[in-house]
């Protein structure tokens, strides 16, 4: 059994699909197919049910999978160390981060970094809150921003900033009158929600039930913009952090705080426990956060 049987097999196991997976490893499908095919002879098992239209674990692929994932972490995790005896002003980091997070904080943070550690590379990926903390606990990410909650026992949770979120509305919503709101006000409007990937949908949805609610959602979207767009059309109302409620368009949206409570967006680094901390990602870690120690 080869350590690249291994990388194809979790390829095909996580795209469920083969013709997926080929493309993905720059091979063709034939070849992806007899490599499994003969991972499946070495172990005398079927890992896959097999179909025209996806391809699916078996039970015992399943198990297969889970220790594949750890073999292929643990060389991974060979491959850092060796990088950071040998080369420690070099490396890469793979970062999680959610849109809103990248266009308002990211560009800042990283000029600042890069220009300290040219060496390093940055790999971002962005995806919601939600998302982003299944990776980075896989080990797929090193390290990702969410929102809170986040899980103290699996994650180290290094606090990031700190804002508040406001309501956005259109002008000529009745509620564009006043200078708070609260949840209760929101009861009868159309919701217009980031999509269930993002923490932040349900943060929304709790602070509606907390408030004796259940909203009305009429559109979910992962892009801020398209969201302000469709408040500027009087489609829904919608929340988000100060920071981007500033940046709409005053002239057709009105952005006001909402009161009594109050709803933090407060974002965090998390990064696996009991995981190997590369040179570069301690340095990332460091600058983001210097009195913090992991």
């Amino acid at each position: 059994m080869e350590i690249r049987e291994l990388k194809y097999f979790v390829t095909v196991a996580k795209n469920k699909s083969f013709s997926k997976a080929a493309d993905i490893l720059h091979i063709t499908q034939p070849t992806l197919s007899k490599v499994v095919k003969s991972l499946e002879q070495q172990m005398d098992v079927t890992l896959f049910h097999r179909s025209p239209r996806k391809s699916e674990l078996t039970d015992v692929g399943e198990v297969v999978y889970e220790h594949a994932m750890k073999i292929l972490n643990l060389v991974d995790e060979l491959d850092v160390v060796l990088e950071d005896v040998t080369q420690l002003k070099k490396g890469k980091i793979k970062i999680g981060m959610p849109p809103l997070i990248g266009i308002l904080f990211f560009p800042q943070m990283i000029k600042g970094f890069q220009e300290k550690y040219p060496g390093i590379t940055i790999e971002i990926d962005e995806r919601g809150a939600n998302v982003i903390k299944d990776l980075v606990g896989a080990g797929d990410l090193d390290m990702g921003f969410v929102m809170l909650p986040a899980d103290t026992e699996e994650f180290h949770v290094i606090p990031y900033t700190s804002q508040q979120l406001m309501l956005i509305v259109n002008q000529s919503n009745p509620l564009a009158k006043q200078e708070t709101v609260t949840m209760q006000d929101l009861k009868n409007e159309s919701m217009l929600l980031f999509s269930q990937d993002f923490t932040l949908h349900d943060r929304i949805l709790q602070e509606c039930e907390n408030a004796g609610f259940t909203p009305h959602i009429a559109y979910e979207s992962s892009q801020w913009d398209f969201i302000s767009q469709m408040v500027e059309h009087n489609l829904g109302i919608a929340m988000f952090p100060k920071a981007i409620a500033e940046k709409v368009n005053p002239n057709a949206v009105k952005a006001i705080p909402i009161v009594n409570p109050s709803i933090p967006w407060e974002i965090v680094l998390i990064v696996k426990k009991d995981r190997y901390l590369s040179h570069a990602t301690k340095s990332f870690i460091q600058y983001i956060a210097p009195n913090y120690s992991v």
